[in-house]
């Protein structure tokens, strides 16, 4: 695979959520290397609550991640 991640700096909150979803993503490509198989899988997990809760879950963990690296704990109000 090609070097695609260069920083976990964003400009925003959102910029944030939507880099840890493509670190999520990406794990899963790592992790099942076959396109095929991936897709064969969807259907199954897509209808799986549990499936859904633990995909949410992770992205949820990758999300922690890009904000601690982007201090948005400490940020002043994006509103």
């Amino acid at each position: 695979m090609d070097n695609w991640l260069w920083c976990l700096k964003t400009d925003t909150p959102q910029e944030g959520y939507e880099l840890a979803i493509l670190l999520s993503q990406k794990g899963v490509q790592y992790t099942q290397t076959s396109e095929e198989i991936r897709r064969v899988l969807r259907p199954q997990y897509a209808h799986d609550a549990n499936s859904l809760i633990a995909v949410s879950q992770v992205i949820a963990i990758n999300f922690q991640t890009v904000a601690a690296a982007n201090n948005y704990w400490n940020a002043p109000s994006y509103y």
